[in-house]
């Protein structure tokens, strides 16, 4: 692989202040193979073999610190939980992506290396999840100064859609792809993160709702509330990212749903009744047939420093009727990509994996089910708690 750099990639890490403090367990009780940190005002209760360095990123979900493994000496990034169980939709979240990336062994995807014990197994409330250290993400490199070539725009997107090649192999579609979920090193490695929304191409009862998707990158399969669809909503995905890195802003901001979609056929152009057809719900059918007529605007126009290339592939990303979007092969044996790909380097999964998990779950059988996600990696506390 060609050698990339980025100068500012260290951007993330960088910016964030604070560091990481030693301090006296809660209420003077010592947990054998625990220590105590404090960062940002959150304590971190975490295996001894940790040493943490400092706080490097907050989200709902609660805050992720760079820390030291002492006993590799390798760096790793460590994501504490907060109230895990609180909402039983996010609990299911980290539940199905525990079970994912166990699985999951792949150059551009993010490496799940330890999930560690809790001391109360049928009380615990927060969960520690330790992943490789990544430097930032590509929605902090796209809003950087950083000077963007059409080599580090063709090499982000070529991983990207190499990992997604890999997890579409083992029958998973991730289904909220966007720059955020994308994190970098210095030298321009690239891995998908974020599988909780992610589920088998078979699964039921999938449509996703406002909560939890990101509108700026969801196909318009789903804005329209199509019961059927597939792994081109992933390819939707990866070209609004491609889009937004040629342009260094999103190409589709909209406001609320109804927004998204005139947004779309502003630039894509009204469509005729043939692209039409895949559209299952007669209300949103109707709804598009009646936005004024729009003749769309041509890529290369919203973006005219891009590669001829780069402009082809992405109008066979951002195709309205899913079933004339170009698929994730395809794109890696387009003319922009093909230098790059290399079939016999990107083998697929092993073995497809079931995501199928009963959302009607209660709490503690979701508590138990993560117990025992944990245990693939502390086989030596199964008997302790057996």
């Amino acid at each position: 692989m060609r050698n990339y750099e980025l100068k500012l990639c260290l951007l993330a890490t960088t910016t964030c202040r604070g560091m990481a403090t030693l301090v006296e367990p809660p209420n003077g009780m010592i947990s054998q193979g625990k220590h105590y940190y404090s960062m940002w005002q959150t304590l971190f209760e975490i295996d001894t073999k940790y040493v943490p360095i400092k706080p490097i990123g907050r989200g709902a979900y609660g805050i992720v610190c760079s820390s030291i493994n002492r006993e590799t000496n390798e760096k790793v990034a460590i994501k504490k939980i907060n109230n895990a169980f609180e909402n039983r939709i996010d609990a299911l979240r980290t539940l199905r992506e525990l079970k994912l990336l166990r699985h999951l062994r792949h150059e551009n995807v993010i490496a799940l290396k330890d999930v560690m014990m809790p001391i109360l197994r049928r009380s615990f409330k927060d969960v520690y999840l330790v992943y490789e250290l990544m430097d930032t993400d590509l929605h902090q490199i796209i809003k950087s100064s950083q000077a963007l070539t059409n080599d580090h725009c063709q090499y982000f997107l070529f991983q990207l859609l190499r990992g997604l090649k890999y997890l579409h192999s083992a029958n998973i579609l991730h289904r909220d792809l966007k720059p955020g979920n994308l994190l970098v090193n210095a030298n321009c490695d690239l891995k998908i993160c974020d599988f909780g929304l992610a589920r088998t191409s078979s699964g039921k009862g999938q449509f996703m709702t406002e909560y939890v998707v990101t509108r700026w990158y969801r196909a318009p399969e789903l804005l329209l509330c199509c019961d059927n669809y597939g792994t081109s909503i992933d390819v939707w995905s990866v070209g609004c990212i491609f889009a937004e890195l040629l342009g260094r802003k999103p190409i589709f901001p909209g406001t609320e749903c109804l927004n998204q979609l005139k947004l779309i056929i502003n630039v894509l152009g009204s469509q005729n009744e043939a692209d039409l057809e895949f559209i299952d719900n007669s209300k949103a059918r109707r709804f598009i047939k009646s936005l004024p007529y729009s003749f769309g605007t041509p890529f290369s126009q919203l973006y005219p420093n891009a590669n001829p290339l780069a402009i082809d592939l992405l109008r066979r990303m951002l195709v309205f009727d899913p079933s004339k979007r170009i698929s994730v092969t395809e794109c890696l044996q387009h003319p922009y990509l093909s230098a790059l790909y290399d079939p016999r380097n990107n083998p697929p999964a092993q073995v497809p994996i079931d995501l199928d998990i009963d959302e009607d779950l209660g709490e503690e059988m979701i508590r138990e089910m993560m117990w025992k996600e944990m245990l693939h990696y502390h086989p030596e506390a199964a008997s302790a708690n057996a």
